[in-house]
């Protein structure tokens, strides 16, 4: 079983799914800042590659980004990081990245890294599943968990393709359009999950928009998992020492999914 499988082994358990732009605000604070977040709560990391055009990215998370590129930051170095991040945690690690710097690297040489380094899975927002099969081959070879996206407005084909090209878990954007902090889900995205529950028994973990424990409550009352971002990015970016409010953030939201279910009193 696979480190991000094993997230979801408890099915009462609801994943808590972190974001990091890795190197932001520099690489040593993306790993403690990870190892943090997992020892809060939080069940999976992922790690952002910087890239200079963040087309699902919100600003926050595209400053962060950009910021990082600034300082030099790489795809090796994001290498680097998952490896320090690793040799500390077993807290399953997932790069985030665009099809541009993965084309670069080389294919099958960015999935021997991932799996060298402890990369348990990738989310490429600009890949449409299928359209790069040799990623799908390589990634599996090595081990490697590839996610792909479900949005609102997705096709019933779309969905259907999604379902068998996605291993560890499906990514459910909660709207159409970029990461960012919003203040409540769209209409009907319940009927969008249960229309991808009934083709897959996959886990899946909405995005997109979620910033504080009520709207992470809400939505893992809707999957199996919640991924936070740009709320996250937004406490990294305060000057001083932010991991005590890290810490209380997730501790926060990790309460508050957990009582996903139970009656308020």
């Amino acid at each position: 079983m696979s480190r991000i499988s094993h997230a979801f082994q408890d099915k009462k358990h609801k994943a808590l799914v972190a974001y990091l732009t890795a190197g932001y605000p520099d690489a040593g604070a993306t790993v403690e800042a990870a190892l943090l977040l997992a020892q809060s709560g939080c069940d999976i990391i992922e790690l952002g590659i910087p890239f200079s055009d963040p087309m699902a990215d919100g600003l926050t998370i595209q400053h962060s980004s950009h910021l990082a590129l600034l300082k030099g930051v790489t795809t090796s170095t994001c290498f680097d990081i998952a490896e320090r991040i690793r040799q500390s945690s077993e807290a399953p690690l997932v790069f985030m990245t665009y099809l541009n710097p993965v084309i670069s690297y080389g294919v099958e040489q960015f999935c021997a890294g991932c799996s060298e380094k402890g990369i348990d899975g990738l989310i490429i927002p600009d890949l449409p599943p299928g359209e790069l099969p040799e990623l799908d081959t390589s990634a599996a070879s090595h081990g490697i968990d590839t996610i792909y996206f479900v949005a609102p407005n997705s096709s019933q084909e779309r969905i259907h393709t999604v379902a068998q090209r996605s291993k560890g878990f499906i990514y459910m954007v909660s709207v159409t359009g970029v990461t960012g902090v919003r203040n409540r889900f769209p209409a009907g995205l319940a009927d969008v999950i249960t229309k991808v529950r009934k083709v897959t028994d996959l886990p899946l973990c909405i995005g997109f928009g979620i910033s504080d424990p009520q709207q992470a409550r809400e939505a893992a009352a809707l999957a199996d998992g919640v991924i936070i971002g740009s709320r996250i990015i937004q406490i990294m970016e305060k000057e001083g020492s932010p991991y005590r409010e890290l810490h209380e953030f997730i501790a926060q939201v990790r309460r508050s999914i957990d009582t996903t279910g139970v009656a308020s009193t």
